[in-house]
């Protein structure tokens, strides 16, 4: 028997709050990639925060997402440990995108290789998350629409490795993760479209039990704290602040480690690459 499954069980809540999170992991991965092209000296760890933030903003939106996510005539679960592998993938396969950019520049080449490694993951990472999810019955994908996600997860990923190496300004990349926001929800979604679930046993439970909201918020912590710790050393990093007058390195038109930017006033020696 077919079940009636709902994606927005508690309104409006879950998908505003799964964008706001895709929104700030955005935002904050661009600032740390904008740091680490604007003085390339310590540029491995803000690139490995940036893929870090992106990283948690993505898995937060899903699993928040989730919470929303209800089958009539059946309670839901998760495996742990298939949960947790998924919030791997994402950090990992962002990454990848991530020093691929900061290290070898934003051209076309390379933004298409990637972009598409780091949506593949993406996609990758939404469904080892859905794969962790138990329910009395059975999950089936609609392939056309499985495929639309995968192909929005891709472009979503080219755009923001493109902007993370284009948009510099401060307002500019604010406004460039609202729209990365609206992508990367809407290739969750866009997944979740093609779900249906076929029950092979019944309950009358029709919404999330407590143990089930209890278990998705202590997931959620790790990677909250995380959002947050990135927030502050941002933040407090007063480059992270600075406009379009800075001069800016070039991972493209330089060897490893030798471009680095004039040295403006204000900055110190220690700042740039020996």
């Amino acid at each position: 028997m077919s079940a009636t499954i709902s994606n927005f069980h508690y309104g409006a809540v879950t998908p505003i709050s799964a964008y706001l999170m895709a929104c700030l992991g955005a935002a904050l991965g661009l600032r740390c990639t904008t740091r680490s092209l604007r003085r390339p000296h310590g540029r491995a760890k803000w690139l490995a925060l940036g893929a870090v933030s992106i990283g948690c903003g993505i898995w937060t939106m899903h699993f928040i997402a989730m919470i929303g996510f209800s089958i009539q005539g059946s309670l839901i679960s998760y495996d742990a440990t298939r949960t947790l592998l998924s919030l791997a993938v994402a950090i990992a396969v962002v990454g990848i995108g991530v020093f691929l950019v900061g290290y070898r520049g934003g051209s076309l080449a390379n933004l298409a290789v990637a972009g598409t490694i780091t949506g593949l993951g993406v996609a990758t990472m939404h469904y080892i998350g859905m794969s962790a999810m138990h329910t009395a019955g059975a999950l089936h994908y609609d392939t056309p629409t499985v495929t639309l996600s995968v192909v929005i997860a891709v472009v979503a990923a080219t755009a923001a490795l493109w902007a993370a190496v284009s948009v510099h300004g401060l307002w500019a990349s604010l406004g460039a993760s609202l729209v990365m926001g609206v992508a990367v929800t809407g290739m969750h979604y866009t997944g979740m479209a093609a779900v249906s679930v076929h029950l092979s046993g019944q309950t009358t439970v029709t919404q999330s039990s407590p143990a089930l909201m209890g278990f998705l918020l202590l997931m959620l912590a790790g990677p909250l704290t995380m959002l947050l710790v990135a927030a502050v050393i941002v933040m407090f990093d007063p480059d992270m602040m600075l406009g379009d007058s800075v001069s800016w390195s070039r991972p493209a038109s330089a060897p490893h480690g030798t471009g680095t930017p004039a040295q403006q006033p204000g900055q110190h020696p220690s700042s740039h690459s020996s």
